[in-house]
């Protein structure tokens, strides 16, 4: 194989890692939302006796961290698969030229 091919491959390794961890990061914060609808009051009667914080913080740090792990799965994941794989699109079609 050719260091293009080799360079393709690789590039394909990395976004199939990045989408998977995106997955992932998309599943975690799923089964966060759900938690907190679900077993909010307790997971706030837990927090509250060890950090003596009120409900409104509760919610509001808990609403910060949801976005905080959404906006860093989009960064840190999403738009370099989107990227790469807008990068081997263009290879590709050089390659056809």
């Amino acid at each position: 194989m050719n260091e293009s091919g080799d360079m393709n491959e690789f590039l394909e390794t990395c976004c199939k890692i990045l989408i998977r961890c995106f997955v992932i990061e998309m599943v975690f914060l799923l089964f966060w939302f759900c938690v907190f609808l679900i077993g909010g009051d307790f997971a706030f009667g837990i927090h509250s006796k060890m950090f003596d914080i009120d409900k409104h913080d509760f919610d509001l740090m808990t609403y910060y961290g949801m976005a905080f792990v959404k906006t860093s799965a989009f960064l840190l994941f999403l738009f370099p698969y989107i990227s790469i794989r807008l990068v081997l699109r263009k290879r590709k079609n050089r390659g056809r030229t």
